[in-house]
């Protein structure tokens, strides 16, 4: 097995994960992080002096006017940023767990490998390791 590779659960698990998929998976929480930040925010868009957003500023009229639909539009508002909020805070904790845990299991394989020698001095492969454990 190559060293850009984590082995979970060694030989009861046959899931291997590449650091290449790793990389790939917290970039793309890292995009729909900074795509959602800016493109999800219906509280903040069209903000007025006031800081109220056009969505806000919709429901304060209706409400005004005695219409059910301002406040209800308001609850939407609060359900939605919420929403958005876990969302994002998901993709960050993706984001940074998958960095952490591709260098965390790089430093391992680099552990591993100077800890673990043949006879001549060469670090033994994972791949032979892993035969071990069948």
């Amino acid at each position: 097995m190559p060293a850009d590779q984590v082995v979970a659960g060694a030989w009861w698990n046959d899931l291997v994960v590449h650091q290449d998929d790793l990389g790939a998976v917290g970039h793309e929480a890292f995009v729909l992080h900074g795509q959602l930040q800016k493109q999800a925010d219906i509280a903040g868009a069209a903000v007025n002096q006031e800081g109220s957003g056009s969505t806000m500023q919709a429901a304060a009229v209706l409400k005004a006017s005695n219409f059910a639909l301002g406040g209800e539009l308001e609850t939407m508002v609060s359900v939605w940023t919420s929403q958005v909020k876990a969302v994002l805070q998901a993709c960050a904790h993706i984001s940074n767990h998958l960095d952490y845990s591709q260098k965390a299991h790089a430093e391992d394989d680099a552990a591993i490998a100077t800890a673990l020698r043949n006879r001549d001095g060469s670090a033994v492969p994972v791949s032979r390791l892993a035969e071990s454990f069948k």
